[in-house]
């Protein structure tokens, strides 16, 4: 190439143009022309050829050679309700996180309302949590009987902005729920300053960050308590189950104690006789489940380090394209989940091409692709729980005025985030580099022809 320096698109151009002029010396026919489509000719929205027809990896994934045998012996065994295997996946869930104790739990949802009722975390508390979540972590604040009180988003990181949480402190504030969203680290170490500093509880929804780090520390670490999800979605997928670690003994008691009945158990000692000692519930995970996290334990580090690996290589292509905007991490992040590959759009680096044609324009091309969460400090939801019984009987009139509740709790950053964000599935990492590849030449393509896609009846 003479030492020149060539652009992606100038590379791709001329390339093509050389496959083209090799095609017709060749005497090749439509046929063969068609089959070596270029990246940057028609859109497949358009009526192009699709820039990918090869599958993704498919999720889950389930080895039966080597998947099987412990999950059948416990089907076989009879023992189906909590028992060893669960035992056996809390211990080694602790030491892959790096905790001392975890509780594993149904589901990632009532791992964050044990461990926050645990806490003492109730009625007339205020609880902060970022809005760019899944409403699970609102939910969850929701059924202790706690006030969400949301702090806005930073668009960059897609985390929520440690800067903006003094902010919304009131006398009730009683935690901060850090959400590690898309498997991306939030700055706990700004957050556990903050923390201390008004004497705040943190509970940590690492539900999509198995394995991510900060300063080479697992998140969900950081706080009084982590707590994780392994729905099927999920990077480590059961089905259904989810955990609490901590390493707070008596706590981690209180919470197994919570997740059977309130039966006693470790330091939480009642007169043998009296029975229940807490009003409990019953959480309690299958043997059957533990068995299935067991196995796909097996393949998480290894899959974490090539979804970090691809997402590293597809941010270096796509942020060459402009109007599109990968994520950044926050300070001393070492290793992301990628639960989520996460980029903002701004439509008027494509010719005001709308976020729906370009996410349409990438499906066409084979690309599968999302627009992610919708505020969830907007949805009606909010209205409905604070005209029910129980706030009403545990709040004042003015904390349940939903119109001056709206205007408390306004985040017009995470707004502008909400519509501009487009996600990528984690199991899309687990392809090739060509494959990233692929993802990278679909979006230069939509962006080399976003006038004619604008266009398009």
């Amino acid at each position: 190439m003479s030492g020149k320096n060539y652009s992606r698109r100038e590379f791709v151009k001329q390339n093509s143009l050389a496959g083209f002029g090799a095609a017709v010396a060749m005497g090749l026919g439509p046929v063969s022309l068609a089959n070596s489509v270029t990246r940057t000719d028609i859109p497949a929205i358009l009526g192009g050829q699709k820039i990918r027809t090869k599958l993704w990896p498919v999720w889950p994934m389930w080895n039966p050679a080597t998947d099987e045998e412990q999950l059948l012996k416990v089907l076989r065994s009879g023992v189906w309700s909590r028992a060893g295997v669960v035992t056996e996946f809390e211990k080694k869930w602790a030491e892959t996180i790096g905790s001392q104790r975890c509780l594993a739990v149904v589901n990632g949802t009532n791992a964050l309302i044990t461990a926050m009722v645990q806490l003492g975390i109730g009625g007339g508390d205020e609880v902060l949590v970022p809005p760019y979540t899944f409403i699970a972590s609102v939910i969850a604040i929701l059924q202790t009987g706690a006030m969400p009180v949301f702090v806005d988003t930073d668009p960059e990181t897609f985390q929520i902005d440690h800067d903006k949480i003094e902010a919304r402190l009131t006398p009730r504030t009683k935690a901060i729920m850090p959400v590690h969203i898309l498997g991306l680290p939030a700055d706990m170490i700004k957050i556990m300053a903050i923390a201390r500093k008004h004497n705040l509880l943190v509970v940590e929804d690492a539900c999509q960050a198995w394995l991510a780090e900060i300063d080479h520390k697992k998140v969900g670490t950081f706080g009084n308590a982590g707590c994780f999800s392994f729905q099927n979605s999920k990077n480590i997928p059961i089905g259904e189950g989810g955990a609490i670690v901590s390493d707070d003994g008596p706590f981690i008691d209180r919470c197994y104690s919570y997740h059977n009945y309130g039966n006693p158990y470790g330091t939480l000692i009642g007169d043998v006789s009296s029975g229940t000692v807490m009003a409990g519930t019953k959480l309690r995970m299958t043997e059957y489940q533990a068995a299935i996290g067991l196995a796909q334990l097996k393949r998480l580090e290894e899959q974490t380090t090539k979804r970090n690996d691809n997402a590293a290589y597809l941010r270096s292509q796509i942020k060459k394209i402009p109007g599109i905007l990968p994520y950044k991490f926050n300070e001393k992040v070492t290793r992301a989940a990628f639960h989520l590959f996460p980029f903002r759009y701004k439509k008027e680096e494509f010719k005001g091409l709308t976020r729906e044609r370009f996410l349409n324009a990438l499906s066409a091309e084979g690309i599968p692709c999302s627009s992610g969460y919708t505020p969830l400090n907007k949805m009606s939801y909010l209205e409905n729980v604070l005209k029910t019984k129980n706030f009403k009987l545990i709040y004042p009139p003015e904390m349940l005025d939903y119109k001056k509740y709206m205007e408390r709790n306004q985040c017009p950053l995470n707004d502008q985030l909400c519509e501009e964000a487009v996600w990528f599935e984690q199991n899309m990492l687990l392809a090739g580099k060509s494959d990233m590849d692929d993802i990278a030449s679909a979006i230069e393509r939509i962006h080399l022809n976003a006038d004619k896609i604008k266009s398009q009846k």
